[in-house]
């Protein structure tokens, strides 16, 4: 499918549209104009008129289907913005009319809708908000009102937020298999054994390194969020030596949340969970992404439903008051039968908060690469209708939604948790609210910038091999926090 781009710079855009329609193709981008147009393809042009006027042409031409449509913006309402919206618009309708079908966000394919929408509404009131979603960007009104509760959910803990506030992500890149659909930098047990001990010992020199940084600006802790990978891969002298660190640099006076993923059941037993909850984290999440036996084991997850279960109900023996589970719609095998058998039986453990993902085909993941067929855009929606409602009428709130490219449908990912629950490094990170410093392989710092919309990025190395080689060299990016926060003061 070739996308034809004259006399314009909205490809971002242009091919998003495309790709929530064909989101498995190759889309060759052309951008000089050719008057021979090689189908299957789209065509979008702007063309600037001698009145002032600009006038927006698309055209879709697959098959036997060829139409083309045409919109003309007067000179008052021909900026950038509007022109890259109404070009969107345009293509848009002309694909939901060769495809039979609308798109559940309209032509909104960024990653963070909840942001936008709480951009305009703090500007113009929610009913412009609402409408905006509904007519500008034809966001269905289902999404919408989703959006407009998510949002009303988050401002609260947003508000929490100071300009000095900042939360710590910290990186434990090892699992116990690769899922079918990862697409993170994690490295197997198996393959990454030999460089465990060298990196977890760096790792905590890094934390170290980056406590002091916080103290001489004078940063004020909110969240910590031990992610990965899989972190319960390590063995319990280490998890707990891993959060002594953090509870012994930091001042977790103003901690509100210490999260660590447990994600994988098989790697949870009673001396892991006693050092994490020993420790002091108060939330950990526990994540089946189904109950089905069958779906995992297409997808690759090397532990039963019932390995789950136990996992669960220790963690609650043991203690915990605060347990998330994830969850994901979409996957190969699974069918709103089984999926909705999922829901139902979490919604009776009662976790504190539960994450309905929708599954996104990255493309360097297995199951991509594979070309395994998953349950459908069709299934996945149906899914997260269920999901909705049946959580919902159990107590559960939406607290964080999010977006990601090539997901199933086209859909979203929410965290829901009942009130009081919400995980709140979930709403600052995807909000991008204050500071993120990261920990570890892979991790991201996000130094925002309080009186502006401004992200700087610094990036730590990805692999763990790499992590460890170029160690020191790493360090020295860290010191870009200084110089940011010295710019400010």
């Amino acid at each position: 499918m070739n996308i034809y781009i004259e006399n314009h710079g909205f490809v971002y855009e242009t091919e998003n549209i495309v790709r929530m329609f064909f989101p498995n193709e190759k889309l060759p981008i052309i951008k000089e104009y050719t008057a021979q147009k090689e189908k299957p393809c789209v065509v979008t042009t702007v063309t600037y008129l001698p009145d002032g006027n600009t006038l927006l042409c698309t055209g879709v031409l697959i098959g036997d289907f060829e139409k083309y449509s045409e919109e003309k913006l007067t000179a008052g309402e021909s900026d950038e913005k509007t022109q890259e919206r109404m070009l969107a618009v345009c293509l848009y309708r002309l694909l939901c009319d060769y495809s039979g079908r609308s798109q559940p966000w309209g032509i909104l394919t960024g990653v963070r809708p909840i942001k936008l929408f709480r951009k305009l509404r703090e500007e113009y009131g929610e009913k412009y908000a609402k409408d905006y979603f509904t007519e500008k960007l034809l966001v269905s009104s289902q999404k919408t009102e989703m959006s407009a509760i998510t949002e009303k959910n988050e401002r609260r803990i947003i508000e929490l937020s100071r300009p000095d506030s900042f939360s710590l992500y910290i990186s434990i890149p090892f699992c116990p298999s690769r899922c079918s659909y990862c697409s993170f930098v994690s490295q197997t047990i198996e393959s990454a054994k030999k460089l465990i001990s060298p990196y977890f010992d760096l790792l905590l020199k890094e934390i170290e390194y980056t406590s002091e940084i916080v103290r001489k600006n004078g940063l004020r802790l909110e969240s910590v969020y031990v992610g990965g990978g899989t972190p319960t891969t390590l063995d319990p002298d280490k998890l707990f030596r891993l959060i002594s660190k953090v509870m012994a640099c930091f001042d977790m006076s103003t901690c509100r949340e210490f999260t660590i993923e447990a994600g994988r059941p098989d790697t949870i037993d009673e001396d892991k969970l006693s050092a994490i909850l020993n420790g002091g984290v108060d939330r950990i999440s526990i994540n089946p992404q189904t109950l089905n036996d069958n779906v995992l084991q297409v997808i690759g997850r090397k532990h039963t439903s019932e390995q789950f279960i136990s996992a669960f109900k220790l963690a609650r023996d043991l203690g915990f008051s605060h347990i998330n589970t994830d969850l994901i719609a979409g996957l190969p095998a699974d069918t709103p039968e089984s999926f909705r058998y999922t829901i139902e039986k979490i919604c009776e453990m009662d976790p504190e908060s539960i994450t309905v993902h929708t599954l996104a085909m990255k493309r360097s993941s297995r199951l991509n690469i594979s070309g395994v067929e998953t349950g459908g855009s069709g299934y996945a929606g149906q899914m997260l209708d269920f999901a909705q409602k049946k959580l919902f009428s159990c107590g559960y709130i939406p607290y964080y939604l999010y977006r990601q490219t090539r997901m199933e449908g086209n859909l979203e990912n929410v965290g829901w948790s009942k009130p009081g629950y919400e995980g709140i490094y979930n709403i600052y990170v995807m909000d991008e609210t204050h500071t993120v410093i990261g920990c570890g392989a892979g991790a991201v710092t996000k130094l925002r910038d309080p009186g502006s919309t401004e992200l700087i990025r610094i990036f730590n190395y990805k692999y763990p091999y790499e992590y460890i080689s170029g160690f020191e060299e790493m360090l020295k990016r860290k010191n870009g926090v200084v110089e940011f926060y010295d710019k400010l003061s």
